[in-house]
């Protein structure tokens, strides 16, 4: 069996880890770069600031590189949870929609443990991470439209680090 292959903006997320907000009155040029990039006709909204929730903004740049539409307001991690098509299975690099006090989240699957699912995003502590969210605040999982649909790949990986409870 072979290892499953990352989707294009999968791939393109990986190179993006590590990628950070700055706190305050200054702000990421490279985030900027996106904001203006995308502008407020995709993103839904006009947004002015890195201090903004952007794990909408770094999934809406994603499917953008990779040639994909987005969903109307991009910027809200709710609105990619009608984006495309559901799954009831992962798959590598699908969208996954989280629950979150105060507002929710967005990320790409790149594999689970027993109680979480580990999430390549935006805005996680302030940059573009892998992280741990606990399987329970999952509301939607989405795969874009006119993409093929690979057979389910559960990734499994082993716990490490702390279930993150607010990504914002």
């Amino acid at each position: 069996m072979s290892a499953p292959v990352d989707p294009p903006w999968l791939a393109h997320a990986r190179t993006l880890i590590g990628t950070r907000e700055i706190p305050g009155s200054k702000h990421s040029p490279v985030i900027m770069d996106w904001i203006r990039k995308l502008g407020a006709k995709v993103l839904g909204i006009n947004v002015v600031d890195d201090e903004t929730p952007w794990c909408g903004t770094f999934m809406a740049w994603l499917m953008r590189q990779a040639g994909l539409n987005t969903p109307p307001i991009a910027v809200r991690a709710s609105s990619w949870g009608l984006y495309g098509r559901g799954l009831l299975n992962p798959r590598l690099g699908c969208i996954m929609v989280f629950t979150r006090s105060g507002g929710g989240h967005v990320g790409l699957y790149v594999g689970e443990d027993a109680g979480a699912y580990h999430i390549l995003g935006g805005n996680q502590s302030n940059a573009v991470t892998i992280t741990r969210i606990a399987k329970e605040r999952l509301s939607a999982m989405r795969w874009p439209d006119g993409v093929p649909l690979p057979k389910p790949q559960i990734v499994r990986l082993t716990p490490s680090g702390k279930l993150s409870e607010n990504e914002a």
